[in-house]
């Protein structure tokens, strides 16, 4: 690896963590020694990269900094377009659109050399999924959860059996042939999980639900209701 490269791959190592990362973890991940680590940090804070911490503590890069956001590998190309492939193929029409416009995006501003990795990518997600209708607005769906606001739902069980629901949308995660919406349900004062194509009808409410984000999404994932639903 050259020297360049490999002060751009240490940046980006330290940028995917938030705790002090040892010069010895550093070396094991670029398969380099210790002592190269110890000197491209000390040329990386020469050059004013705000790196903290020490030998033997670890090092931090300091929140705030960013190398110009297109600086990519052809590695990171290629996962960045074979994960819109797939966006692309497998969800709703706003995020399909959007993954469409992210490749057109980076096949525009990335290097001449780089440009076949987005247009001729070795890797290939399929275009089509058979998927099962949403019954539900996705995209307003994906706004109440950034939100934190809660939404009424009239959902129908695998038996036909019909509900109404206040819940309070969490996460939106992908099946094979199904998407499922999990959040916590007011009637059963727990987590559970509903396919978006048996929603009879929705609505997205302006009331917060009285959680914090972050508390709630840290119960829920501790609780690991993540299933495809049978009776909700």
């Amino acid at each position: 690896m050259r020297r360049a490269d490999r002060l751009f791959q240490i940046i980006q190592v330290l940028r995917r963590t938030r705790k002090p990362l040892t010069a010895d973890a550093i070396a094991a991940e670029l398969e380099t020694s210790k002592r190269t680590i110890y000197r491209d940090i000390a040329t990386l804070i020469g050059q004013r990269v705000p790196i903290r911490g020490e030998a033997g503590m670890g090092y931090i890069l300091e929140k705030g900094f960013d190398l110009p956001p297109l600086m990519l590998t052809p590695d990171e190309i290629e996962a960045a377009v074979l994960g819109a492939q797939w966006v692309a193929g497998h969800a709703d029409a706003v995020l399909a659109r959007a993954a469409e416009d992210l490749m057109a995006k980076i096949a525009d501003t990335v290097p001449d050399r780089l440009r076949p990795f987005v247009l001729e990518p070795a890797s290939r997600a399929r275009p089509d999924w058979r998927r099962e209708p949403d019954r539900i607005d996705m995209a307003r769906t994906r706004a109440q959860i950034h939100e934190g606001k809660k939404i009424t739902l009239r959902y129908r069980d695998e038996h036909g059996r019909e509900s109404d629901r206040t819940i309070w949308p969490i996460a939106i995660g992908y099946h094979e042939a199904v998407r499922i919406l999990a959040a916590y349900c007011e009637l059963r004062k727990d987590f559970r999980s509903f396919r978006t194509d048996r929603v009879v009808d929705a609505q997205h409410l302006d009331e917060k639900y009285p959680e914090r984000r972050d508390l709630l999404k840290a119960r829920w994932r501790r609780s690991l209701v993540w299933e495809q639903p049978s009776d909700v």
